[in-house]
């Protein structure tokens, strides 16, 4: 036990270089963690209140420090260790990147060049790496066009700093994104979200994504069917009504294969270059190319038959309508239909325009 001691004591002597004696039954171990002295340990950092002590902690923390060496001459002696235990638990509670990123922060207690120092150590669960790749953004907006951003790159996920967080579903939003997107998200990943800390007005969120495809060849499908969603487009270009100009983007779509109607990992591709769709694919797909020309058209989320089933809903004038491509597509002709052609079809009613009836009504 004596050598141990001995060992710790030379310890805090090469930490805190200079050492010329320690307070008298003062060394303590907040959370027990020898760390090997890294470049930039000797900053000069001081603290002489508790304000200053914890944003000294703060900014080590947000710079992702491993140790150094903090000169606290003139802090009241009998309130540095009280102050300096409450200071660390009130940085791993509330502080989001140390919420985030920290594992522990102990601390020495000793002598610096004959003054009264602190030697911190922090131990991170990420790396200053990894602490510098974290977004800030200002709101749940914000973060919102991130992770579209991080979508489209198809990364395999992102970790966002949200000054003013508000609760919000984010596999939600992904799962969102990728159905209103079609042209750029190739594959719906699986979604891992961690919040730091549990509360607060600004939070870290940390969003993993599982793709089954690799991303190079996810980026390669995005590029191959990119052309098509081009070519939708002009194909409707001009000035012919809108009624006429959903014909023939369902012509345009349903024409292109005797289509194999069935789900697929990667549904725009599979369905643009190889035929293979299921319903939510072809009505992703086809209010997406609607979109992209200038035409109102969103997906609706409801049962056909008892099943699970995806089909459109398109304004024409002051009317809304839906379209069920599938449905078309079997009965041989393009048909906009009235609520009261939906027999058999379940969906929520308050989450959509009534159709058949104009905008006034």
């Amino acid at each position: 036990m004596k050598q141990a001691a001995i060992a710790i004591l030379t310890a805090v002597c090469l930490l805190l270089g200079g050492c010329s004696g320690f307070m008298s039954g003062e060394h303590v171990w907040v959370a027990p963690h020898r760390v090997p002295e890294s470049p930039g340990s000797s900053q000069n950092v001081s603290a002489k209140t508790y304000g200053q002590l914890y944003v000294a902690l703060e900014q080590l923390v947000e710079a992702g420090t491993e140790q150094i060496t903090i000169s606290v001459n003139g802090y009241d002696h009998d309130s540095l260790e009280p102050d300096l235990k409450r200071a660390i638990s009130q940085i791993m509670a509330s502080h989001p990147i140390a919420a985030y990123a920290v594992e522990k922060i102990s601390y020495d207690l000793g002598t610096s060049g004959g003054e009264a120092a602190l030697g911190i150590q922090i131990a991170y669960i990420h790396d200053k790496s990894e602490i510098r790749q974290i977004k800030k953004v200002h709101d749940n907006a914000e973060a919102a066009e991130a992770i579209a951003a991080a979508l489209i790159s198809c990364d395999t996920g992102i970790v966002l700093q949200i000054e003013k967080y508000e609760q919000a579903d984010f596999v939600q939003i992904v799962e969102n994104y990728s159905m209103d997107n079609p042209q750029y998200v190739m594959e719906l990943p699986q979604v891992t979200v961690n919040i730091y800390p549990d509360m607060g007005k600004t939070r870290v969120v940390e969003l993993k994504f599982s793709y089954q495809t690799s991303r190079e060849a996810l980026k390669k499908m995005q590029t191959q069917v990119q052309p098509v969603f081009s070519s939708a487009v002009l194909y409707v270009s001009g000035d012919a009504p809108d009624l006429e100009k959903y014909a023939h983007l369902y012509s345009f779509l349903m024409v292109r294969y005797d289509y194999t109607f069935q789900s697929s990992i990667t549904p725009t591709y599979s369905l643009l270059r190889h035929g293979v769709g299921d319903c939510k694919a072809f009505a992703s797909v086809y209010a997406a190319m609607c979109q992209q020309a200038g035409l109102d058209c969103r997906v609706v989320s409801g049962t056909r038959a008892g099943e699970p089933w995806y089909w459109n809903i398109i304004r024409d004038g002051d009317a809304y309508y839906h379209v069920d491509l599938i449905r078309s597509y079997q009965e041989g002709e393009f048909r906009k239909l009235q609520d009261g052609d939906m027999s058999g079809y379940v969906w929520d009613f308050s989450e959509y325009p009534a159709c058949g009836k104009t905008v006034a009504e």
